[in-house]
């Protein structure tokens, strides 16, 4: 393969040919979960960015028209491109079972625990919530259309997630992954309860 080392004219300006980025792999089950994050209107903000990434990294191969479309920059894409590409083998040993691969992508796509933090949950714990989240409440019985705190908390408890947690935790988990779009918040606080709801669809 010839690679030119000469600048390339396009639309009258010189434009060097920019390295190709590291290629990852995903799978026609992992692109069906991260479609599925990226439709669903209560998946969180920063969730459903990083899923567009992915997608957009595994068929494009220059982070930067990948930042361009998305709005986020170049170094925001390579860190997204080497954090899936790091969790290949993992990815690859629950593709079978679609409950663990949707946690596991959840997982590699959570933010990594702050230096210094207390490690009051795991980073671990702190997904299997945000997965929860992300499904709808009668898949667990829930007579209800949207999440509250409160009962993402029962229900976390409920499934042996963690042994306890508070309402105010769960709602703290959510609110580092809202929107910033009035229109499509992650949490909506009810009037005259104190508690907060995953906002409907739509």
């Amino acid at each position: 393969m010839i690679v030119s080392l000469y600048p390339l004219r396009v639309f009258g300006r010189l434009h060097m040919p920019g390295p190709v980025a590291q290629p990852i792999i995903v799978t026609p089950p992992q692109q069906c979960v991260l479609e599925q994050l990226v439709r669903r209107h209560t998946s969180p903000h920063a969730l459903v960015r990083r899923a567009q990434i992915i997608l957009a990294a595994a068929s494009d191969a220059h982070n930067e028209s990948i930042a361009r479309r998305l709005g986020c920059t170049r170094k925001t894409v390579r860190m997204w491109r080497a954090r899936w590409a790091a969790a290949a083998p993992q990815l690859a040993a629950t593709e079978m079972q679609p409950e663990d691969l949707r946690a596991q992508i959840a997982m590699v796509l959570a933010d990594a625990p702050r230096p210094g933090a207390p490690d009051t949950f795991s980073a671990e714990q702190i997904v299997q919530i945000i997965a929860l989240a992300c499904t709808p409440p009668a898949d667990a019985a829930r007579p209800t259309s949207q999440w509250s705190s409160r009962d993402l908390a029962d229900e976390a408890v409920k499934r042996q997630i963690v042994s306890s947690i508070s309402p105010r935790s769960v709602e703290r988990f959510l609110k580092a992954g809202r929107s910033s779009a009035p229109s499509q918040p992650l949490l909506a606080e009810y009037e005259g309860t104190g508690s907060a709801a995953l906002c409907q669809p739509g």
